[in-house]
């Protein structure tokens, strides 16, 4: 598992993942701080995933190898956070104009 921590992910990997992270920030409503965050620690991203590999024996355990490789190689791709920022904003208008069109009902 560990010899692909290198490899970045498949097209379907990252679109799964940042659909998947971006509906779990969504459903508990927390967008505006979820891209405040992101887009403050955007140009950490890489550094981020480095650390990920060293924290790695220590939080498998807990969180899982898998997930932790894959967060990890998420986050080496410059540009991924910025598609989960663009996820997160696309899904949060869809939620506000759902909303809208129902009220207006």
């Amino acid at each position: 598992m560990l010899d692909n921590l290198g490899e970045p992910l498949s097209e379907e990997e990252t679109e799964k993942l940042v659909n998947d992270v971006a509906a779990e920030i969504i459903k508990r409503r927390l967008e505006t701080p979820a891209v405040l965050f992101l887009e403050m620690h955007k140009p950490l991203s890489f550094i981020a995933s480095q650390g990920l590999i060293v924290a790695l024996p220590f939080l498998a355990p807990i969180l899982g190898q898998d997930r932790m490789s894959k967060l990890s190689r998420f986050l080496q791709g410059r540009d991924n956070v910025e598609r989960l920022i663009q996820r997160i904003e696309d899904m949060s208008e869809e939620r506000d104009t759902a909303q809208k069109e129902d009220k207006q009902k």
